[in-house]
């Protein structure tokens, strides 16, 4: 007995204390687990005699002409059904504690013998032409079923198993074969109906022999199949039946034996191969009817059954024999069975998802690849065909949000699935990384909430450097279009516990995302600002905005200087709006200000006469200067810069290596981060890492020593371990000398350098769902914005005032002009009209360009109000001379002054 069971009936004080004790007798535990399962089943049965009342009441109704229940086809409001239809809607009634009708005299109740439906086939049964007349409701308390199950002691004792069916790859074979020669596919249709309508029964299908299969058999798991089996071989691992014996049907005892054995997998997906060959008109409506049932069934046990491993087992297998087939996001699979499966398996435990997601990480790419395709397609047309509005938002569209969490199961599957590195490598003591620092200041920095399902498993996104499948492909565009990212931002906040895609990110693309973030940053900046103004009642200096002043010449000193001060005075003053002022120039700063700002900040930070920063050619990315004299205050405050920009929705013109994302986001810098980092040094140590003769010391010639270059041209020589230079490498210690030699160039030569600069970019964003939503490339794309600059989507998105329609001779012109310039000039373009050269996230198509009539023809230059991305366009005489204007007017476009 698994040690979370518990029986809830003690027959007597006796038997509780010996449960308390290691000596428990064997019987008492066989007892008990056979009461769990009785009390079970009896809940299971009265749970499904409740859904029957519920599926009569809505296609016969109650009997009264002046029924007012909207569920009741006895009601003149009462829409009529189709049986499938109402099978669904009886199962999410029951699932609502919706009402029943009281009975009415003039419907004579049905007889026990007729009203009573088959475990194995509730839909079966319903759907049958000779369906039986509806029994008159008394009591519409569900909680009164535990007392009638409870009542039934005697049943508990007595009540014999009957036998339950279930399938086998070669009986299904046989049953195919069957009936093709006849032509007559009933029994097909029979065994599927029974079967895939029970949980019994389809758990105790296709399952693995207990005998191990030999060791010189294995599996592809990209196609299933077996490597090095013959046809017969494989039926003899299946477990195939003495032919005259009912292949179908097992014995209570035989069943028992396989309740914890595993799904065969392979096997499952060759029985649908052969399955689906056959035209599924034939059998799709039996098959679908019978999933029907089954997610009903499913639901119910997973309300009334003790959480067992034996219960856990059952439901796994269920879910993955029905998840493997293939046409399950087509057709009327799509439409009523993948709903009623999502909706049911939405319910699984977090013990239980973590369970699925292990095995269906081991499956390959194909399976995770078709499970997700079909999760994707259900989330698409529900997105597609239904009507939100003001009242009902996708997040409270069940289906959806259903589907979203089984694709989370699969997204840590394929998590699971992919390459994975140490979590050794991540720094999850931030509190190390936050103290000490040179202004005094320990920012209120808690842990990350980890989610439960990765608690589970025992993994983190950080982990996976290559996931199975790329992890845009969890993407969903036309979801992500649809979402309203303001009230998604109320759930997230709100402690209701209603859905909100936030907490699951992964389905939502990076821009949809970066709403989410914007509408946090907005909130907090208006806290501050309801706070300032509390204060400034109360008669205390306040200020709402955190304003800089600077000169233009003097930029980076006047910046880091305010900075350092709010910093020390008041760190939670960086969490205001910001607002730049040039000083000697006009310009009030509504975003366009600010822009400009940080690109002078950033040119000027990575400057070389800095030396803060070095600049690697290769990779054309720059990284710390082990060697700087810069203080810590210098890169602290740097990543102060870096998380304003985040904080204030700004893109910068940064080019940082990958590594420096993955670190910001808790993961040390490893062999492969240096890929991207200098791809001449990686590959050199790949070399060494591939090569398997005796001779790589000789052939290397390295030692435990490494030698580099500082700014200054100087040699410097470091020992990855002591008498480094004594240490040969070796076909024995080579990963050793890889793995210290990555850690001290991307960890420990600018661990002082990166803690400041981690430290300033956290008392930015310590508070804001950053890691929660984003991955480290994704990171990237958040701060320095799309490499896409695709001017076709600009101009398809630009808007026209003051006159101008996209028909107007001079746009014409202007995006003919525009279409030919060169990349720079296009940079500059976009310098000019929005005050940043970059991409934002989602493409040029997100930018919302506005192009104005600025007046009649005239010598004047084009100008533009980069807070609100405003070209103000005169309607110049010819297309010669609007070059000529626009080509000076972004090339002389730095300050501000009177328009």
């Amino acid at each position: 007995m698994n040690s979370k069971e518990q029986s809830p009936i003690q027959d007597d004080a006796s038997r509780t204390n010996q449960g308390a004790s290691s000596s428990t007798d064997q019987s008492d535990i066989d007892s008990t687990d056979k009461e769990i399962n009785s009390e079970d089943n009896m809940k299971r049965a009265a749970f499904r005699k409740l859904i029957e009342r519920y599926f009569y009441q809505l296609t016969e109704g109650c009997g009264n002409p002046t029924c007012n229940n909207k569920y009741c086809a006895s009601s003149a409001e009462f829409k009529p059904l189709s049986a499938n239809q109402a099978a669904a809607l009886a199962i999410n009634l029951f699932s609502q504690e919706a009402q029943l009708c009281e009975t009415h005299p003039s419907k004579m109740p049905r007889t026990q013998s007729k009203s009573k439906l088959s475990d194995s086939n509730l839909d079966t049964n319903i759907n049958s032409s000779n369906t039986p007349k509806p029994s008159c409701i008394v009591s519409n308390d569900i909680s009164s079923i535990n007392n009638e199950c409870s009542s039934n002691n005697s049943l508990r004792n007595g009540r014999k198993k009957s036998s339950v069916s279930y399938l086998t790859e070669e009986r299904l074979y046989e049953i195919i074969d069957e009936c093709e020669e006849t032509q007559n596919y009933s029994k097909l249709i029979h065994t599927l109906g029974e079967v895939y309508s029970n949980i019994e029964s389809l758990s105790n299908s296709f399952l693995q022999t207990e005998v191990s299969s030999p060791t010189d058999v294995s599996v592809d798991h990209s196609t299933g199949d077996f490597k090095g089996l013959k046809k017969e071989d494989v039926r003899s691992l299946e477990g195939e039946k003495d032919k005259d014996e009912d292949c179908c049907m097992g014995s209570p005892s035989d069943i028992e034996s396989k309740s914890l054995l595993p799904v065969d997998l392979p096997s499952v997906r060759r029985a649908y191969s052969a399955l689906f060959k056959i035209p599924t008109t034939i059998f799709e409506n039996a098959l679908v009817n019978a999933l029907v049932s089954l997610a009903g069934s499913l639901q119910v046990d997973l309300k009334v059954t003790t959480e067992t491993e034996k219960a856990i087992h059952r439901r796994i297998n269920v879910l993955l024999i029905v998840f493997e087939i293939p046409a399950l996001g087509s057709g009327d699979f799509l439409e009523t069975a993948l709903p009623a499966l999502c909706r049911a398996a939405g319910c699984l435990s977090v013990e239980s998802q973590a369970k699925l997601a292990t095995v269906w990480s081991s499956q390959g790419r194909s399976s995770l690849r078709m499970i997700l395709e079909n999760l994707q397609q259900l989330v698409t047309l529900r997105v597609i065909v239904t009507q939100f509005h003001h009242d009902f938002y996708v997040q409270d569209e069940d289906v959806v949000t259903s589907a979203t969490k089984i694709m989370k199961i699969v997204y840590y599957a394929n998590i699971l699935a992919g390459v994975l590195e140490s979590p050794d490598l991540r720094h999850d003591d931030y509190s190390s990384f936050m103290e000490d620092s040179y202004l005094g200041i320990k920012p209120s920095r808690s842990m990350p909430v980890s989610d439960l399902l990765a608690l589970e498993l025992g993994v983190n996104i950080l982990d996976c450097r290559t996931p199975c499948l790329p992890f845009t492909e969890f993407y969903n565009e036309p979801l992500s279009d649809v979402v309203e990212m303001d009230r998604d931002f109320a759930n997230y906040k709100s402690e209701s516990g209603k859905f909100s895609f936030m907490n699951y990110a992964f389905i939502l693309t990076p821009a949809t995302k970066t709403l989410g973030l914007y509408f946090d940053n907005r909130v907090r900046m208006y806290s501050e600002r309801r706070i300032s103004f509390i204060q400034s009642v109360s008669g205390q200096p306040s200020n709402p905005y955190l304003r800089l002043r600077v000169r233009r010449d003097h930029i980076i000193d006047d910046a880091l200087v305010e900075l350092e001060m709010i910093a020390m005075e008041n760190p939670v003053d960086l969490k205001k709006q910001l607002v730049v002022e040039f000083e000697g120039e006009q310009g009030i700063d509504e975003g366009g200000v600010s822009k400009e700002f940080f690109q002078l900040v950033i040119d000027e930070i990575f400057n070389p006469d800095y030396a803060m920063f070095t600049y690697q050619n290769e990779s054309q990315t720059v990284w710390f200067n082990p060697t700087c004299f810069e203080s810590d205050a210098q890169f602290t405050l740097v990543g102060i810069v870096l998380g304003l920009a985040i904080y204030n929705n700004i893109i910068l013109a940064v080019n940082f290596p990958m590594v420096i994302y993955r670190k910001l986001m808790g993961k040390r810098g490893s062999f492969e981060d240096l890929l991207d980092w200098n791809p001449t040094l990686y590959n050199s140590l790949k070399q060494m890492l591939t090569y398997t003769e005796p001779d790589l010391e000789e052939v290397f010639m390295q030692t435990f020593r490494i030698s580099y270059t500082d700014v200054f041209g100087t040699m410097i020589h470091h020992d990855l371990k002591e008498d480094g230079d004594n240490v040969n490498v070796t076909q024995e210690n080579k990963h050793e000398f890889i793995d210290l030699y990555a850690d001290f160039l991307l960890n420990k030569s600018v661990e002082k350098q990166f803690r400041a600069f981690y430290r300033g970019f956290q008392m930015v964003t310590d508070e804001s769902p950053l890691e929660l939503l984003f991955r480290p490339e994704e990171i990237e794309l958040l701060i320095c914005g799309s490499k896409n600059f695709d001017f076709d989507a600009l101009e398809g998105s630009t808007e026209y005032d003051g006159g101008y329609t996209n028909e107007s001779q001079v746009i014409k012109d202007f995006w003919s002009i525009v279409h030919s310039l060169s990349l720079e000039d296009k940079r500059k373009l976009l310098q000019f009209t929005t005050g940043s050269d970059r991409v934002p996230l989602g493409g040029l198509s997100k930018l919302k360009l506005v192009i104005a009539r600025n007046g009649p023809d005239s010598d004047r230059l084009p100008t533009a109000h980069t807070c609100f991305n405003v070209l103000l366009l005169p309607e110049y005489a010819s297309k010669e001379k609007l070059k000529d204007r626009l080509v000076k007017a972004i090339n002389y476009s730095k300050g501000f002054g009177m328009l």
